[in-house]
């Protein structure tokens, strides 16, 4: 194909499937930004290879582009992370944000839960406690209570679909 030939088939691919193109990459990237650009990329990527292209199937080979644009970009995402150690991380953001009235609920729904795992038989009441409210992991509970890792999963376990069932006809009664 001759320059003049590819542009102009460039220009009718745009036309006819930049909305598709874009919403392919809006959904899998979830990033309206990236999706722009990764279009954008899709739509040079074909250019430069459309004398290599047979010249049926247009939507799907443009999909197939735009699909593999995507995955590279986030697999260079996954790369650029950086894993962040949990004391680095802002703690009660969600209160300057949501502002006072969302903390009071907050707030409230905490006091709720605490008293729903309180309120469960024993053993499960301390596991509840340990596991939800105070955070810590099933060995370091086992570690703490001297009891075995097995135990202590099938105690939280089991304390969750208590808690589950407790806030379901709470629910329903509200």
């Amino acid at each position: 194909m001759g320059k003049i030939d590819s542009e102009k088939k460039l220009i009718e691919l745009m036309n006819q499937y930049k909305n598709l193109v874009f919403s392919v990459c809006l959904k899998m990237t979830g990033d309206y930004f990236a999706a722009e650009d990764i279009t954008q990329e899709t739509f040079i990527s074909a250019y430069q290879h459309l004398d290599k292209f047979d010249g049926t199937a247009e939507k799907a080979w443009l999909c197939r582009i735009a699909t593999n644009k995507c995955i590279d970009y986030m697999r260079a995402a996954e790369r650029r992370a950086i894993a962040t150690e949990e004391d680095e991380m802002p703690q009660e953001i969600t209160q300057e944000r949501d502002g006072p009235l969302q903390s009071f609920v907050n707030k409230d729904v905490l006091v709720k839960f605490r008293d729903d795992c309180n309120a469960l038989p024993e053993p499960y009441r301390e596991v509840a406690e340990d596991y939800f409210i105070n955070e810590l992991t099933a060995k370091e509970i086992a570690e703490k209570r001297g009891k075995p890792l097995k135990t202590v999963q099938t105690h939280i376990y089991r304390a969750r679909d208590m808690l589950k069932k407790t806030m379901r006809k709470e629910d329903l009664l509200a």
